[in-house]
């Protein structure tokens, strides 16, 4: 669905992402991961059009996309989340995720309907009319969430989408994401959260210092010599081990 080819990009002497090679496939949840700084937000700018490579090509199912902006990548079927989550604080849940609709949705009374629809996708009905700036930090990350599934993705990139949850409300984000991609959307996330990579992820890349040092099934990843010295450690790798022998 996604492939980026040799994609580089440097800020000043620094080199951000450094010939950065990957294909997502259709209909699955992806991640990359990688310690902090090593790139994965710049690589997620460079294929949805927020940053233009130095070199490199990116192309959404078959279609070069390098040098579109952003908005024009989105009405193509690949929207993205942000870190930081900045929603128009004193509008309502409903009206912020009617934004996302009006990319496809002209009528004011159809984007606020199709927003409640995607507010249920994501467990947000019970708070519609609450003033999104008296969210939670759970009902904020829902809400950025709700707000790129709005414009009808077929690919959505999920910046750290569980950062800043605790464990509870992980496990209750889980079967949201599997919801979507179930629903044909495919995921492609960053995540430091390794118990959800463990669970969702069907293949893993993993970003050091701007380059790419592996590639595979979740466990293969994480039993990886070079991802346990620049990422993990070896007591996060025993850990995940024993936890995926424990099922």
């Amino acid at each position: 669905m996604l492939a980026a080819r040799d994609l580089a990009i440097s800020f000043g002497g620094l080199k951000a992402v450094s010939g950065a090679s990957l294909t997502v496939p259709a209909g699955k949840i992806t991640a990359l991961i990688g310690p902090n700084g090593a790139g994965k937000s710049t690589l997620f700018g460079l294929v949805s059009g927020f940053l233009k490579p130095d070199r490199g090509s990116v192309a959404l199912e078959g279609r070069e996309i390098v040098g579109m902006k952003p908005h024009a990548v989105c009405r193509l079927g690949m929207t993205r989340t942000f870190q930081i989550v900045q929603p128009f604080a004193q509008q309502t849940v409903r009206e912020n995720i009617a934004v996302g609709a009006h990319l496809h949705i002209g009528g004011r009374k159809a984007a606020l309907a199709a927003a409640e629809a995607v507010a249920q996708r994501v467990g947000l009905t019970a708070q519609l009319d609450k003033p999104a700036a008296d969210l939670t930090v759970a009902g904020r990350k829902r809400l950025e969430l709700a707000r790129a599934l709005a414009t009808q993705p077929r690919l959505i990139l999920l910046d750290e989408v569980l950062a800043g949850l605790n464990p509870q409300e992980v496990g209750e984000m889980i079967p949201v994401l599997r919801g979507i991609r179930d629903s044909g959307v495919t995921v492609f996330m960053i995540e430091h959260v390794m118990q959800a990579v463990m669970n969702l992820a069907e293949y893993v890349w993993v970003l050091a210092q701007g380059e790419l040092i592996a590639q595979g099934l979740p466990g293969e990843v994480t039993s990886d010599e070079k991802v346990i010295e620049a990422y993990l450690g070896h007591g996060t790798a025993a850990r995940l081990k024993a936890e995926a022998a424990h099922g």
